[in-house]
């Protein structure tokens, strides 16, 4: 069989893998396909310019390597960006840029001016007669990265985060999606990436927003015929980071407006920054043609922080708030809050409030009281272990059968069963749920959950066996 593509890439892929760290592989260079094989030059076709920017600039000496290796010293390689273009056309943007081209885009820079009949942009934060060109970016200073402590729970998020606000629009994590539960840092990391921004290019446009303003704002253009001028306001932004993104479900309108704003401002080189409650496989109607964008840069979860993570940040805040508290008071709390960054802080804070209004001294009595009542507030978190241990038990099976690919109608009931009540109970992602038991996809989570509900209207001993078990975990 002769040289191809393929197989000259598969080998140069075999090399690089040996050579990085198989995170930065998976994100640069799984991506990648080779194209054509022709006169020593392979063809290869990165998903943007961003791509083949960071491509030359980290791991051009490796790629160089990986190619002479296959092809000889006369070894060409030439990047071949593809990306949709806005406006509506579905043929794919190529441009072709040889590597000995480096560092030089020249005149085939990608730039979609902004087309406006109106010169003067109405700027949907000013209020009406007062001239303001100026775009406050509305970012709380007070959450910025010194506070925002690292753990092995957010680790993933806050170095993509620090990686965002170091290069905005210049990573590939375009757009960075950051996703988790209540309480765990969401808007902090959010508000921490455009304080960073704002501090290292003062002369960026940075605006943060919820997306329910957002979505607020779109339907007054409506009403006021403005829309265009709402568009073209939110093309101008440089780094636009948008809150609580899941809010956009089932409103097509404001996704419709959406996808124009994020398509214009990624083909321009600008940062978008998004946050959910939801990782994007779990997210409910919102459209497909967006979904796959917010795939297209680096989803991040923030998970509960560990024990270790729990203690330094209560440290933290005592130190910011200048108040000494006896170690096994932070132990105690540390070990009694677990699933919430917000209730740990809120605990912390009571506990400050009660000792300073009562003159009393901080003792374990009186933290066990506060600690007591946060914890009665929160339902408690039920892990996703423990809910097949449960299962397990109840159906008298061991963990490892529940989780096996057997199709006996028995044990796939149980397992069904697990799935369902992870994600009653868990605030963990359905792509999560699967892959804990049994290493499934999310889909199969779906339909677990879809066949439990339809069984449970139908068959009698089936719906008793979720009384059972939901007894079990209340």
């Amino acid at each position: 069989m002769g040289v191809t593509a393929n197989s000259v890439w598969s080998n140069c892929l075999a090399f690089i893998k040996d050579n990085i760290q198989p995170q930065a592989f998976k994100t640069w260079f799984e991506p990648i396909k080779p194209i054509k094989l022709s006169d020593n030059a392979l063809s290869i076709q990165v998903p943007s310019k961003f791509f083949y920017e960071w491509l030359e600039e980290h791991y051009v000496k490796l790629l160089k390597v990986a190619l002479t290796k296959e092809l000889g010293d006369t070894a060409k390689l030439v990047y071949i960006i593809r990306m949709e273009n806005t406006y509506g056309n579905k043929e794919p943007f190529t441009e072709k840029i040889p590597s000995t081209n480096r560092g030089s885009m020249g005149p085939q820079e990608m730039d979609v001016p902004v087309k406006s009949k109106n010169p003067e942009l109405k700027n949907p934060f000013v209020i009406p007669g007062i001239r303001n060109i100026k775009i406050e970016s509305q970012l709380n200073p007070g959450y910025n990265f010194d506070n925002f402590l690292e753990g092995d729970s957010n680790r993933l998020a806050r170095s993509a985060g620090m990686a965002v606000a170091n290069k905005p629009g210049g990573t590939s994590f375009n757009p960075l999606l950051v996703f988790g539960g209540v309480g765990l840092g969401k808007t902090h990391l959010a508000h921490a990436i455009g304080v960073e921004i704002k501090d290292k290019y003062p002369e960026r446009t940075v605006l943060y927003i919820s997306a329910e303003k957002f979505t607020q704002q779109y339907i007054e253009s409506v009403k006021k015929n403005t829309r265009n001028d709402f568009i073209h306001f939110y093309q101008l932004i440089d780094v636009l980071i948008i809150d609580d993104v899941q809010f956009l479900s089932g409103k097509s309108g404001t996704q419709d407006v959406f996808f124009h704003i994020f398509n214009h401002l990624h083909q321009n080189g600008k940062q978008v920054i998004l946050t959910s409650d939801k990782a994007p496989v779990d997210m409910q109607d919102i459209e497909q043609r967006l979904l796959s964008r917010f795939k297209w840069g680096l989803s991040a979860e923030l998970q509960n922080p560990d024990y270790e993570t729990r203690v330094s940040i209560l440290k933290n805040k005592l130190y910011r708030d200048g108040v000494e508290m006896p170690e096994e008071i932070i132990d105690y709390v540390a070990k009694h809050i677990k699933t919430n960054i917000r209730e740990l802080e809120g605990a912390i804070i009571s506990l400050i409030a009660q000792s300073s209004f009562n003159k009393k001294e901080v003792t374990i009595e009186l933290a066990q009281l506060v600690v007591e009542k946060f914890v009665k507030n929160t339902k408690r978190e039920v892990s996703i272990d423990y809910i097949q241990k449960v299962v397990s038990d109840y159906f008298e099976m061991d963990v490892a059968t529940l989780q096996s690919k057997t199709r006996k109608r028995h044990i796939v009931q149980a397992r069904q069963l697990a799935m369902f009540f992870a994600k009653k109970f868990t605030k963990a992602s359905l792509a999560s749920i699967g892959s804990q038991i049994g290493k499934r996809d999310h889909a199969t989570v779906l339909h677990a959950c879809k066949t439990v509900d339809n069984l449970a209207e139908t068959d009698k001993q089936f719906r008793k066996y979720i009384e059972d078990l939901t007894k079990k975990f209340s």
